[in-house]
């Protein structure tokens, strides 16, 4: 039995795949101009990049795709804030470490005296022993009045006591 090739079957055939392929193209198309303006919209929030970036991949394609990915912020506005915010608390730990008021040089809250210059930084309290600034005259931890303070001059010591 010979098989009989019929030729219209063949052209429906291939047409029906030519409407498939097309209708792929056509999708992947719509698809690379709905990504690029939503990439874009996280990248940008200028409304004219936006609109001037779905253009060139709605009339470029492929190669308007190659221009955006190179053209494009590279940072998104989330990454970028993210950024910002560690910038910042970087430089809040480096602006919040003391200073020795002799050399300038960094301290830490603990440190009674600097290690370079030798000059006080710190008072520990009689009572309890934590360090108290140079200028206060009470310890705000357990309210005992500092060494050479007469103890009439710390009245609000009497408030601190159970009655």
């Amino acid at each position: 039995m010979p098989i009989s090739l019929d030729l219209s079957s063949i052209d429906g055939w291939l047409l029906y795949l030519t409407a498939v392929f097309a209708a792929f193209l056509a999708a992947t198309w719509l698809g690379l101009v709905f990504w690029t303006y939503r990439d874009i919209r996280s990248r940008s929030r200028d409304r004219l990049i936006h609109l001037l970036a779905a253009l060139l991949v709605a009339l470029v394609n492929i190669p308007g795709v190659i221009v955006y990915l190179i053209l494009r912020p590279p940072r998104t506005l989330d990454e970028e804030y993210q950024h910002t915010l560690e910038e910042e608390a970087l430089l809040t730990e480096v602006e919040e470490r003391p200073v020795c008021p002799g050399c300038g040089g960094k301290t830490q809250r603990d440190w009674q005296v600097c290690p370079a210059c030798h000059t006080r930084l710190c008072k520990p309290c009689t009572r309890c022993g934590r360090l108290m600034e140079l200028p206060w005259q009470i310890c705000p931890y357990c309210a005992t009045p500092a060494p050479g303070v007469r103890a009439e001059a710390t009245s609000a010591g009497d408030e601190f006591q159970p009655i």
